[in-house]
């Protein structure tokens, strides 16, 4: 319940960024960017729990976190693009934790083929990218956020992708074997989209909805990209996953509170200029 006052005295705001108390759902745990929101929510009190693909093993991985925050991170190996998997990513957390405030969905789906040119790419390339990145954001809100509407409380990030608000720089990807394909671009402006939808939606409901937009994570990329990146970007550098972290704990706290449909783009003024 949000305290009616005009008094700030009487407010803990420190109290606000707490996720104590919390269960968090967070899809794609194990990647680059999962992984330190996993880190971040637990620190900061929440219970966790990692969904990703049974190759990258979060049941693992949770259990090595329960050795530093003693039982407050499960892990759950599905796959976001199949309603069922959802379904049982939803039963079982609500079986381990006994309920579900937050949903972060990092999932995304980098194929084998994932960089070929837009001229060449496969029917097949192209479907398991949608599959997994747009599809998957649907069935997860759709079967977590009804949950949570259901409840009368929760909140929902989204990722979508600074290729969701500006075009690709080809420019960036010169000397380099890397690129931005169209499939990723076009799902990630379906999740953009998606999620606009869903934060009036569902805003009555008490469900918040928004979104991170991360640019240029440090991975260790090739030392061309990171050179060709640091004349691109405002702060002439590429981020780290920990910079993110921070508006996902915001978003997910009572200090967001009156926050939904927006875009917190953590790309370092990327889309600035």
């Amino acid at each position: 319940m949000i305290k009616r006052t005009t008094d700030p005295e009487e407010i803990d705001f420190k109290d606000k960024f707490s996720l104590t108390g919390k269960v968090i759902v967070i899809t794609g745990g194990m990647g680059l960017i999962g992984k330190a929101f996993t880190e971040a929510c637990l620190q900061f009190g929440s219970s966790v729990m990692i969904a990703d693909i049974d190759k990258a093993e979060p049941e693992k991985n949770a259990d090595k976190l329960n050795e530093r925050f003693k039982g407050r991170a499960a892990g759950i190996s599905i796959d976001v693009g199949k309603r069922n998997d959802v379904i049982r990513l939803k039963d079982e957390t609500l079986k381990k934790f006994g309920r579900i405030d937050g949903l972060v969905n990092c999932h995304q789906n980098k194929t084998a083929k994932f960089f070929a040119k837009f001229e060449e790419y496969t029917d097949e390339n192209w479907d398991a990218v949608i599959e997994t990145n747009l599809k998957g954001t649907y069935l997860t809100c759709q079967i977590i956020g009804s949950y949570m509407a259901e409840k009368g409380s929760g909140s929902i990030i989204n990722m979508p992708s600074t290729y969701s608000v500006v075009a690709p720089n080809q420019n960036l990807y010169h000397g380099t074997s890397l690129g931005c394909p169209a499939a990723y671009s076009a799902s990630k402006g379906g999740v953009m989209a998606l999620s606009q939808y869903l934060a009036t939606y569902w805003a009555d409901k008490g469900v918040r909805v928004n979104q991170i937009t991360p640019h240029g994570v440090w991975n260790n990329h090739e030392d061309k990209f990171e050179e060709n990146f640091s004349r691109f970007s405002p702060l002439k550098r590429m981020s780290y996953n920990h910079e993110v972290a921070g508006a996902a704990v915001f978003l997910l706290s009572d200090a967001s509170s009156y926050v939904t449909g927006d875009n917190i783009r953590v790309d370092g003024g990327w889309t600035a200029w």
